[in-house]
């Protein structure tokens, strides 16, 4: 197997730090992962098709141990230091946010229990390990690709299903088939050879997740299918719809409409493929305390609120002197801000002398003309 916290000796796992080798022989119990079928009380193994793919990309020999007593015996071990460390770290089981951070305890706890000596043995298990450690062979130069892969065909719905479950991909995909690599707790969706969206994977079956920046392009051409959108939803429970966005369009609706104002927060949330989350989320507040309600303004506090942490200054603000009542924030449009940015312009102002020599020129055309037709 690969060995990167573990190394195997006599079929007992010897723990270490980071080896970055495999070993040429593993023994392994049947695990299904590995093992398609058992061929009577042999060991003979009728391996999947993506286990031998893995240990003939790291040229691993498999030993089957025997099912039953019989082979009871053949890695007890290796079982007892898994109960051992089972029963030291992981009951009570641990209370984590994410699978990262749970890998990272265990990586902590796996560098602790290198100091540990196993029953009376006279060293411990990072000294026998860096004696087994030159043993062993190198990993290969390329990794593994330990993902499954899948090409479905974007629905009409702009999703593809994946192991029972449904997961959104951009509108402009609608009808292309796309490639998926499926890993244990996220997939990415390929078009092509270019990633275009990366869900964490639904552990349960027939369930659905919609990112709400892939329908926007639909949306923004039919406003009136957005409050009831399935994506919203999904968008609040995340926490990427935040009450500030639902204050702007309140506020939006009763300036805009009920058509219009949909429309509005919808080119303010096409803004966040360009501008941080956060970034957004103050421009949207400071636009609604000034009552601008267009995705320019938003656009442009946004920019203020991005050079502001970019370039921290500190500013001395004077009391307002307005009445109490009135709002607080100022927003400049942006058509007036991009006025007062430009660079002054040197050049002299205009004539209009030429055009006046042509006219003088046709007065006097016309005049002799004139007097011609007189004579």
């Amino acid at each position: 197997m690969l060995l990167r916290k573990v190394g195997w000796r006599r079929g007992r796992p010897v723990h270490g730090t980071l080896t970055g080798a495999v070993r040429a022989q593993g023994r392994y119990g049947n695990l299904k992962s590995a093992v398609a079928q058992v061929l009577g009380l042999s060991r003979a193994r009728v391996e999947t098709d993506r286990w031998i793919a893995f240990r003939s990309h790291f040229g691993i020999e498999s030993f089957y141990c025997r099912p039953g007593i019989e082979g009871a015996h053949e890695k007890g071990g290796v079982e007892g230091q898994i109960g051992y460390f089972r029963r030291n770290h992981f009951t009570p089981v641990p209370e984590v946010g994410s699978l990262a951070e749970l890998n990272e305890l265990v990586d902590q706890w796996d560098l602790h229990d290198g100091r540990r000596r196993i029953g009376a043995r006279p060293r411990t298990i990072d000294e026998y390990f860096a004696v087994e450690q030159p043993l062993l062979a190198p990993l290969p130069d390329e990794p593994f690709e330990t993902g499954r892969l899948f090409t479905p065909r974007v629905d009409r719905c702009s999703q593809i299903t994946v192991r029972t479950n449904r997961y959104s991909v951009p509108v402009r995909l609608i009808g292309k088939k796309v490639r998926v690599m499926l890993h244990a707790s996220h997939l990415v969706v390929y078009d092509q050879n270019v990633e275009v969206v990366r869900h964490e994977r639904l552990i349960a079956k027939c369930g659905i997740r919609l990112e709400l920046d892939h329908y926007l392009e639909a949306l923004v051409r039919k406003p009136g299918a957005f409050p009831g959108a399935t994506a919203l939803e999904q968008a609040r429970s995340a926490g990427r719809f935040t009450p500030v966005h639902d204050a702007w369009w309140a506020a939006a609706r009763k300036v805009h409409g009920e058509r219009d104002g949909p429309r509005a927060l919808i080119e303010v949330l096409l803004l966040g493929r360009r501008i941080a989350h956060e970034h957004l989320v103050a421009g949207l507040a400071t636009a609604l305390r000034a009552g601008a309600l267009t995705a320019n303004a938003v656009a442009l506090e946004a920019r203020k609120a991005a050079q502001t942490e970019e370039e921290p200054t500190t500013i001395t603000v004077p009391r307002d002197p307005r009445p109490a009542g009135q709002p607080s924030a100022t927003i400049t449009s942006l058509h007036e801000w991009r006025l007062a940015h430009l660079p002054p312009d040197t050049r002299p102002m205009p004539s209009v002398t030429p055009y006046d020599q042509l006219l003088r020129r046709h007065r006097t055309s016309g005049s002799t003309h004139r007097e011609g037709e007189a004579q």
